[in-house]
């Protein structure tokens, strides 16, 4: 009998095509892209240490089924505080951005940005941050899959013309503030800060607009702000850092709750502490590497005598004092959330 003359015979072939038809499907239906989106360039510390290796890692542990189209220098559009409600209303899966960005919108979260709380270290600050976020912070974020939670370590002041190492070193210095509790670090100290994009901080400084900045080590060589700035101050190892901003990896809830259970296994292998302590390194080994260039270029690295740096720790109480009034008056407990950042802060400090 011919294939025409047997009926069957086509039905039998669908029948044997379904079952790998359906395979692929599945196959595909697997296959999950997460878009990823930061504010830095694509050769920054961030991108290539942090952004590349995670998506690498969660290709590999889910045997390909999860990508990552990374969009670095806001390729979505909009600006570094837009970012929390991108991620938020899907517009982006994951992004890095800060919570210091947005006023008031992560009341617990600013207590990590209190001046002398937290040791300098991005290592240490971060597993601080970390800690912090567990305990009191959960509640801020809520509307998230917080995938870490960390420190852009440490600010260190630079300046062009004279250094600072003293309270009254402060009195008439413009210095460009990287968040608000930054400049208002600056300002009970007699400075002036300014809001200044990072991009435009190296022309400021050499036209004069500017005295110098408040920067991590690492932002200083990657910006040029280094070649502009002979001096650079920070305190005692064995001390709190001025001030340091926490920095946030967020995904979208509804894009990781869609996941299968494997995938999501695969996602939270990669994050939490696990991600904390691979972007604190990070940025240790790129504030260590910036550090040294500048020592070796000439340009003077000056620690603050202990006896002054007390002198600046106590001039710059009334910042925390302030911020717990207003944490208070949104029905916080603003006096136990400050003492548990300094208690934690103390916890990670190097002796």
């Amino acid at each position: 009998m011919t294939a025409r003359q047997n009926p069957l015979r086509p039905l039998a072939a669908l029948a044997a095509a379904v079952p790998l038809i359906l395979a692929s499907a599945t196959v595909q239906a697997q296959e999950v892209t997460i878009k990823f989106s930061h504010f830095l360039a694509s050769n920054s510390n961030f991108h290539k240490n942090v952004a590349e290796p995670w998506c690498a890692a969660i290709a590999k542990d889910s045997g390909g089924k999860l990508k990552c189209q990374l969009y670095p220098a806001l390729q979505l559009g909009g600006a570094p505080p837009q970012l929390v409600d991108q991620v938020k209303n899907g517009v982006a899966d994951v992004v890095w951005t800060s919570p210091s960005y947005s006023t008031g919108r992560f009341p617990r979260t600013e207590a990590l940005e209190l001046p002398f709380s937290l040791p300098p270290g991005g290592l240490d600050g971060s597993r601080a941050m970390w800690d912090y976020y567990q305990k009191h912070g959960q509640d801020d974020f809520k509307d998230y899959k917080v995938l870490a939670l960390f420190s852009a370590s440490n600010v260190v002041m630079s300046t062009a013309s004279k250094p600072i190492l003293t309270v009254d070193g402060f009195k008439g210095v413009k210095l460009r503030s990287p968040s608000r509790f930054a400049a208002l670090f600056l300002t009970a100290l007699g400075g002036t800060p300014v809001n200044m994009p990072i991009a435009q901080v190296t022309e400021g400084i050499s036209k004069g607009v500017i005295d110098g900045a408040m920067a991590p080590w690492e932002v200083l060589p990657a910006t040029k702000v280094d070649e502009v700035t002979k001096y650079h101050m920070e305190g005692p190892a064995n001390q709190p850092g001025f001030t340091q901003t926490p920095m946030a990896i967020l995904m979208n809830k509804a894009k990781y709750d869609s996941l299968s259970p494997e995938l999501k296994a695969v996602i939270d292998k990669n994050s939490g502490l696990k991600l904390v302590e691979l972007t604190g390194k990070v940025w240790d080994e790129g504030n260590s590497a910036a550090r040294t260039k500048m020592g070796a270029q000439g340009n003077k690295i000056l620690i603050i005598k202990p006896e002054d740096y007390a002198a600046m720790k106590k001039a710059a109480a009334s910042v925390e004092a302030d911020w717990i009034k207003q944490a208070t008056a949104r029905g916080l407990d603003g006096n136990k959330l400050a003492a548990e950042v300094h208690a934690i802060g103390a916890k990670y400090q190097p002796k």
